[in-house]
């Protein structure tokens, strides 16, 4: 039986244009308000990255390094590309993440989709995360030069990536974390999606197996799942995190192209130091950051006027 044959227990012809712009915009929106809500931890973890022996004093104590410095005003360092890159690749993150999902289920057709759900999540969450990375690196290499540079940070965000491309040029100014980037990205994506579809079906079905419920335990659910994937996510991305800190930070690693640069960066940090240093800090904010924004993705879409993709057992629908 074709996927798009009246049997199906999709309706793909729900699954246009429309539903995927809306998609990223939700996207664009749940990432940027979770990410800059988010900035002031982002700082401090960053400054516990890049300095581990001045800032060694835990999140609290990071905190208040960075204010009796520096003033309450240093958390917001680098708001602007955060904001704004992390709404970029919201924009391709969610929606490409659904086009490519509700494509893949079409090309299987329902058993084989069903079936080989999780693959085809990891898939579709690859692609779109690659994609939003390309947007999001200059972005990035922005944030943490003007948190980790203070000349940059009194610089506005075009101003920050001006002086960048002027000191470094494009490529090594703004692309130089890139590969690293990836490295974390798409690890965190795919298990950021599998892990919060997998744990939302789970939750579904001892709740409410068909998925009819209020849209206050509907949001629940969807914090729920998004904080055991963020954290989930958190940790099999940090070692990558860490370096793209590190390799974004002016002089780490010395001359030579990234691949060079990282392995330095890696040797002299250590495999424990590497996979370790400011994890907590990083499962507190990414699980929060991943519950708020399948919380706020999940309830714009049907304030958009249409209802979120999901996977459905074709058995359950014979």
């Amino acid at each position: 039986m074709s996927p798009t044959a009246s049997g199906s227990c999709y309706d793909f012809s729900t699954y246009t244009g429309t539903y995927f712009l809306k998609g990223a915009l939700a996207g664009g929106v749940c990432c940027s308000i979770t990410h800059g809500a988010a900035c002031p931890l982002d700082v401090v973890k960053t400054r516990i990255q890049l300095d581990p022996a001045t800032y060694n004093k835990g999140m609290l104590g990071g905190f208040r390094q960075v204010i009796a410095a520096e003033g309450a005003a240093a958390l917001a360092t680098g708001l602007g590309p955060t904001a704004g890159g992390y709404f970029v690749q919201g924009w391709f993150k969610f929606g490409g993440f659904e086009f490519l999902k509700v494509n893949l289920a079409k090309s299987y057709g329902d058993q084989a989709a069903w079936d080989k759900r999780f693959m085809l999540n990891s898939m579709a969450a690859a692609g779109a995360e690659f994609v939003a990375d390309i947007f999001l690196c200059p972005f990035e290499a922005t944030r943490i030069r003007q948190v980790s540079d203070p000349a940059m940070a009194k610089l506005s965000l075009p101003g920050a990536a001006q002086a960048i491309v002027a000191q470094n040029g494009l490529i090594a100014g703004f692309y130089s974390g890139f590969i690293p980037m990836l490295f974390k990205q798409i690890p965190y994506t795919i298990a950021k999606f599998v892990v919060q579809d997998f744990a939302a079906e789970a939750i579904y079905q001892v709740v409410a197996p068909k998925r009819d419920v209020s849209g206050t335990t509907k949001f629940g659910i969807s914090l729920t799942s998004g904080v055991i994937a963020g954290v989930t996510a958190a940790i099999i991305s940090h070692p990558a995190d860490t370096l793209l800190s590190k390799i974004n930070k002016a002089g780490e690693g010395g001359e030579g192209n990234m691949f060079v640069r990282m392995g330095r960066i890696a040797s002299s940090i250590g495999i424990k130091n590497l996979c370790l240093v400011g994890l907590p800090a990083r499962c507190v904010m990414i699980g929060g950051i991943t519950a708020g924004q399948f919380g706020i993705f999940d309830s714009m879409l049907p304030a958009l006027g249409v209802e979120k993709f999901h996977w459905h057992n074709p058995a359950s629908h014979h």
